[in-house]
């Protein structure tokens, strides 16, 4: 029987300013551990820590555009584009334009805080 995921769980981000967390599917809000579904809104100028993530992330830039640092270079993704970093990988996502963004991120397999290994600050 299908199961209606009635509102997300907002999660506390890393970065600054403050980003908006928002999983509809994943450890937090359904205990699911083989993905994480969440929509993500991010003022202009935030900026996390560098990652490498236990995760494949599939990033898809709804408004706005995205930036991501990564060894080989920077990726910008813009609006109706999407973005896949492959877990192991070193990355650093930012919005540094002036209208930040909104995106949606997929991890397989879910995404967990034990699972992002951030760069020390």
């Amino acid at each position: 029987m299908p199961e209606l995921i009635e509102s997300p769980t907002l999660i506390e981000a890393a970065g600054t300013p403050p980003k908006t967390i928002r999983e509809y599917v994943g450890h937090v809000r359904t205990g699911e551990p083989r993905l994480s579904v969440a929509h993500m809104t991010s003022p202009s100028g935030w900026v996390e820590p560098g990652q490498r993530p236990a995760f494949d992330e599939f990033t898809l830039v709804l408004r706005g555009a995205l930036v991501v640092d990564h060894a080989g270079g920077r990726l910008e993704v813009s609006a109706g584009q999407a973005v896949h970093t492959r877990a192991g990988e070193w990355v650093r996502y930012s919005t540094p334009g002036p209208d930040g963004a909104d995106y949606i991120a997929v991890c397989l397999p879910a995404f967990s805080p034990d699972s992002v290994h951030r760069d020390a600050e």
